[in-house]
């Protein structure tokens, strides 16, 4: 039996399948009539390293996983939310400030906590442009670190401590990063139509 349990579509149970050379699972319905095919696709994340005075801020996790460690702002985007649109909120809820992004650092592959869940998380440089820092939501503290001076009590140890070393080559190679002129961090959510 799947973690899914049942068809979300006709409610019969769901079996676990592996297609020929792939490592990944998938669930079908146990209905010959339904035979729907669920995937495990991993969540979209977006998250950004806010950088001011040669300094990147980090937040303490106030929730499991990896609670009190120090985690990049950032978490699971909306429904149709550009993973820009996503960064920016995620610090604002987090850390009371506004943002700008200046340049995509990376996309990084993981897994949140031990529940299974595959993540994609995509990370931006920025530098605050407004707001008070002050932590909220899911994070109990808010604190510049000086990039040879990071923490080693890090959250998420399958990719935080490798956005942290791409952040510092980055950092060391372009210390002041300026905004993309040419739209390339534009917003372009409707790159299709959006179903109602």
């Amino acid at each position: 039996m799947s973690e899914m349990g049942f068809c979300m579509r006709c409610g019969a149970a769901l079996l676990e399948q592996r297609a020929p050379g792939d490592e990944d699972r998938r669930w079908v319905c146990s209905n010959p009539a339904c035979g729907r095919v669920f995937y495990r696709n991993a969540k979209p994340c977006a998250g950004a390293l806010v950088e001011r005075d040669g300094a990147v801020l980090l937040v303490r996790r106030a929730i499991e996983p990896f609670r009190d460690a120090w985690d990049i702002p950032g978490g699971y985007l909306h429904a149709w939310e550009h993973p820009v649109q996503g960064a920016r909120r995620e610090l604002r809820e987090e850390t009371g400030l506004e943002i700008e992004v200046t340049q995509l650092l990376g996309i990084f592959i993981d897994r949140y906590g031990s529940n299974d869940t595959n993540t994609f998380n995509v990370y931006y440089r920025a530098r605050p442009v407004g707001g008070t820092l002050q932590p909220g939501d899911d994070a109990a503290e808010a604190r510049w670190f000086r990039p040879g001076e990071l923490p080693a009590d890090l959250a998420f140890p399958g990719h935080i401590p490798a956005v942290l070393r791409t952040w510092q080559a980055g950092f060391a190679a372009e210390p002041n990063p300026h905004p993309a002129t040419d739209g390339t961090l534009a917003v372009h959510v409707a790159a299709g139509v959006r179903p109602e």
